[in-house]
């Protein structure tokens, strides 16, 4: 026979399978979450320190200072416009090239021209123990000098 609808022991197993339903908070979900928010964090970080690197480079953009762009040319910046984001680099003398703002990817900067070393006294401009070839020396006096040498080494 039937049980009617109603009865007692449709109602436990409904209540526990409702019980069941729940979502359950289990230290692997919430790692997951701690882990995925992580990520996005780093990602947004990430870019806000591109935007900022770059607006940086561009406030350096003026005419007159040496660039490279990202496919390689390296100039000097002639003029740039600002409504269309376009820069006109020269390249070489006569040689001008019209590239987007972008793709200007780095500033160069000169390297610093180091001073010669100026000895103090003119101690340091002769050199002790070894011949100096004569200005007028020929192909074959040279081998013959350095043939010498080699010979006075062994």
């Amino acid at each position: 026979m039937r049980q009617p609808r109603g009865s007692a022991r449709d109602v436990a197993v409904n209540q526990n399978v409702s019980t069941e339903r729940n979502f359950p908070v289990d230290p692997m979900t919430i790692l997951l979450f701690v882990m995925l928010g992580l990520f996005v964090f780093m990602m947004f970080r990430r870019n806000k320190k591109t935007q900022q690197q770059q607006a940086e480079m561009q406030s350096k953009f003026a005419p007159g200072v040496d660039v490279m762009t990202s496919f390689g040319l390296f100039g000097r910046i002639v003029s740039i416009d600002e409504a269309e984001n376009k820069v006109v680099i020269e390249l070489s003398p006569g040689n001008l090239a019209t590239v987007h703002r972008q793709a200007v990817t780095k500033v160069v900067e000169a390297a610093p021209e180091e001073a010669p070393v100026v000895p103090d006294d003119a101690s340091s401009l002769t050199v002790t123990g070894t011949e100096t070839p004569a200005a007028g020396e020929t192909p074959e006096e040279t081998i013959a000098r350095l043939n010498k040498e080699d010979k006075k080494d062994n």
